[in-house]
């Protein structure tokens, strides 16, 4: 990987996009890196807009993170997308090279499977899913990784149960769908993986096990969520959102910077006291 020199430019896109750790995660990788000249901003950025400011990038930029909704809207223009992002149809890291080529990624999906592996979840032979939305099918993949058996996925409309059959399908994974109203069930599965919205597992915090395996919830603000301190404080093992944010987030910095290893732990502090200043 040739590492680029000069002054570079990158960003995270989205709407909203306030609220993103991403400039704080990427600007300590490059202070860390001594990436002198190397700035990480933030622009709000509909699907409506995305086209105009891809028109405006110029040589000095070297990539782009995006959030919703722009993980699908981005993919028609860019020059190709990994094997990994067009598992899912969604690219979340665009690198862009000095000639022009833009080429998609997905680092959400091997970001969720390193955050489960540092906390040392390598294999289960069961899973459950919380929730059908955007991050669902990321969070299918990664499991494809993980499980080697049967993934529960509780949904809240039968539209999103759906979309996680066709998900399934493609991605070769044996999906079980199962109604909201048994979501208590899921909490005894070797691996939970929440990725609802703020406050919509809350009403589960009671049904916690007394003794919880494992769980994976993609929140990080605000944090922990009910069902994630009910779960820490019965001894079981919580994978949190800013650990995803994180692992996702290094991969992005080594493919935009040419830089390896980025500094995780380093990146790691950074987030954690943005988040504690809130």
């Amino acid at each position: 990987m040739r590492v680029r020199t000069g002054p570079r430019r990158a960003a995270v896109l989205g709407s909203p996009i306030a609220h993103s750790l991403s400039p704080v995660l990427h600007r300590a990788a490059y202070a860390e890196l001594g990436l002198e000249g190397w700035t990480y901003d933030r622009f709000e950025i509909d699907e409506k807009a995305l086209p105009g400011f891809f028109e405006t990038l110029g040589p000095e930029w070297a990539g782009l993170s995006l959030t919703m909704p722009l993980k699908r809207a981005v993919i028609p223009l860019l020059d190709g997308i990994s094997e990994t992002a067009a598992s899912v149809d969604a690219v979340n890291t665009v690198v862009l090279t000095e000639d022009g080529r833009r080429t998609g990624d997905n680092t959400d999906i091997p970001g969720m499977v390193a955050a489960l592996h540092e906390h040392g979840i390598d294999k289960v032979d069961t899973a459950a899913i919380l929730g059908a939305g955007a991050t669902a099918s990321s969070a299918l993949a990664a499991l494809s990784r993980v499980c080697t058996g049967e993934i529960a996925v509780h949904v809240r409309s039968e539209a999103r149960a759906d979309e996680m059959r066709q998900w399934a399908e493609r991605l070769d994974v044996t999906v079980r769908i199962a109604a909201w109203d048994d979501a208590e069930e899921a909490l005894h599965a070797p691996l939970v993986v929440s990725t609802t919205p703020a406050g919509v597992t809350d009403a589960l915090a009671h049904a916690v096990p007394e003794r919880p395996a494992a769980l994976f919830d993609v929140l990080y603000d605000p944090w922990p969520t009910a069902l994630a301190a009910r779960w820490s404080a019965y001894g079981g093992a919580v994978v949190g959102g800013l650990d995803l944010l994180v692992h996702q987030a290094v991969l992005q910095v080594e493919q935009m910077t040419g830089r390896s290893p980025a500094p995780l732990e380093a990146m790691r502090r950074a987030g954690e006291q943005a988040l504690a200043a809130r």
